[in-house]
């Protein structure tokens, strides 16, 4: 509970720093700040508590996903310095809202009320809506933020009714006593439709098709940071709350809902892979590269039977690693080259061997080559969905998968194979040491994978 007290703190920090003129030292501070929160963060573990009247709890599966939003978190901030430097005055309201977002995340996961779910929700979404319209006089950037306004409302209101639907039934918001009222009662129609109208809301927050749609152009019209938060920080939030949700709430019901969760899953490993073929914008490509990760996770959702916590968690910090690692590079090179394309990558690996050679190895990470993170972290969910007995779909996603492999190698012969720009693309300390350390990160987990598949 400390963790989510002392983030709150944090943001709040950032807003009195606007007042005492500490902006120069603000991403260092906010950045010495999340280190100590997940100090804070890891002394829970093992630990089980309950907080507010039972409405957060605080468990390993909440330590270990909040101390992986930490994380990436920190990551993010590192790269915020340089990327907000132009734009210095208004560094602490962006820094502020971000690490809201952080806080919504952190509720998140360790929610046991689903009243604690909705405010989560919504406090990491409002953050969003800001922050993907924070570029004011870019068109794309205003479109970004009041399509994701729109839609994400929509979300919203099918999540709250569903869970006046939920309490309807049951009689409660507690997870406990709605697990208990599925197990020991009939249940009424009324709860499935709840359950239904929830799984569609959770459906739009992890964009999963036919709930996609409002990624692509809300990926490339925000700007880059924001887009690499919400590819990484706000997926993983979504699916940890998914996950926690379903596991104790839903389980016993997951049959009702398991041929729309098996279309799901099917159509969005398909049209994620198939659709990112044909983009030439690398934000529009990652959006798509990753609705096809959602599909992924999804199968994870589906084999949760067998508990399968550890492999979503793997698979989340490997692809949020990587992730963060290819827009640490790309954010350089759209800085430069005044463009998002992938055209503007062509002949870095002339110009900037390093950059090239990082990027690569995000996007063959991503793709799930070995050894990095991305491999084992596909085997793994392709294992309990086998063991679940979801053949078919496996099947289908590891097809997809290997015609992934081409969009991805696009960027990378670009790279190599291609002219290169005269604009050169230079790096700095921060940017640098990001790009390492999500590198040797992917590598080590993706070699030594026990130190997160033992987690829970």
């Amino acid at each position: 509970m400390n963790t989510l007290i002392y983030a709150s703190c944090l943001g709040l920090l950032c807003m009195i720093a606007e007042i005492m003129d500490l902006r120069k030292i603000l991403v260092s501070l906010v950045v010495i700040g999340l280190a100590v929160i997940f100090y804070f963060n890891f002394q829970d573990w093992n630990h089980l508590s309950t907080h507010f009247n039972q409405m957060v709890r605080i468990d390993n599966y909440s330590v270990a996903f909040s101390g992986l939003a930490i994380v990436l978190s920190g990551l993010v901030f590192v790269l915020s310095a340089d990327f907000y430097k132009n734009d210095e005055k208004h560094i602490s309201d962006y820094l502020a809202i971000l690490v809201f977002i952080l806080c919504g995340a952190l509720i998140m996961f360790s929610f046991w009320n689903l009243v604690m779910l909705f405010l989560g929700i919504e406090i990491l979404s409002i953050s969003l809506y800001i922050m993907a319209g924070s570029k004011r006089f870019d068109v794309r950037s205003n479109e970004a933020g009041f399509k994701y306004f729109l839609l994400g409302s929509f979300a919203s209101a099918f999540l709250l009714f569903g869970i006046a639907l939920i309490y309807g039934a049951t009689n409660s918001f507690h997870l406990g006593n709605i697990a208990a009222y599925v197990s020991s009662h009939s249940i009424s129609p009324l709860f499935y439709v709840g359950m239904l109208m929830i799984l569609i809301a959770m459906l739009f927050k992890v964009a999963a098709v036919p709930f996609h749609f409002w990624s692509p152009d809300v990926y490339e019209g925000s700007p880059a940071l924001v887009t690499t938060l919400m590819s990484t920080l706000v997926k993983i939030a979504a699916f940890g709350a998914f996950y926690r949700l379903f596991y104790v709430c839903f389980l016993d019901t997951l049959s009702y809902v398991h041929v729309i969760l098996a279309i799901v899953t099917a159509a969005t490993i398909i049209l994620g892979n198939l659709i990112a073929l044909s983009q030439n914008n690398f934000k529009r490509l990652l959006a798509y590269s990753g609705i096809s990760h959602a599909g992924y996770m999804m199968l994870g959702l589906m084999s949760m039977k067998t508990g399968t916590a550890s492999a979503l968690f793997y698979y989340g910090t490997g692809y949020s690693i990587a992730t963060i690692g290819a827009f640490a590079v790309a954010i350089l090179v759209f800085k430069v080259m005044e463009s998002e394309n992938i055209e503007s990558f062509n002949g870095l690996g002339k110009k900037n061997p390093f950059l090239a050679a990082a990027l690569s190895m995000s996007m063959l990470s991503l793709a799930g080559i070995p050894p990095f993170a991305g491999f084992l972290g596909k085997y793994y969910i392709f294992s309990e969905a086998i063991k679940n007995g979801n053949i078919a779909i496996t099947v289908i996603a590891v097809i997809t998968s290997v015609i992934g492999v081409y969009y991805y190698f696009k960027v990378i012969l670009a790279m190599y194979t291609k002219e290169p720009n005269e604009t050169e693309v230079k790096s700095n300390i921060a940017y640098t040491s990001i790009i390492i350390l999500c590198l040797l990160l992917s590598l080590l987990i993706g070699i030594f994978p026990d130190m997160l598949m033992n987690i829970f």
